[in-house]
């Protein structure tokens, strides 16, 4: 269900990668949401690292979309990165997870694309 990948370098320097392989892989990145941040705005107090980045491809998500306006709701991709354990995590849910849940098999080909791409994009950033 998901994709998963730890890395030794922190959580700055993981979203500091993922700037990079994001749009290296034809990607883009749309928003950048800092959990910390935004819970300590709204008064709730959050010690952890999580920063979630929103992308998309939009090719793909025409692609997806055309078939089935309803999948929206699972659109963008999220890639998170946040620490657990000492380590810094990068995690996604699978594009081929979350399509099967729209009974739309003729997208399976498009949603293992853009599901190879996002391991791509995390490994290259997790790497170095």
């Amino acid at each position: 269900m998901m994709i998963q990948l730890s890395t030794s370098k922190t959580v700055k320097e993981t979203a500091a990668a993922l700037q990079i392989a994001v749009p290296a892989n034809k990607f883009g990145i749309m928003q950048v949401h800092d959990l910390k941040e935004t819970m300590w705005k709204k008064g709730v107090e959050f010690d952890h690292e999580c920063l979630i980045f929103e992308v998309c491809q939009p090719e793909q998500a025409k692609k997806v979309l055309s078939e089935n306006m309803g999948i929206s709701t699972a659109l963008p991709c999220r890639i998170s990165v946040y620490e657990e354990g000492g380590r810094t995590v990068l995690a996604s849910l699978k594009p081929t997870t979350l399509l099967g849940m729209f009974n739309a098999p003729q997208l399976k080909g498009v949603a293992m694309e853009v599901e190879e791409t996002l391991v791509k994009i995390m490994t290259e950033a997790a790497s170095g």
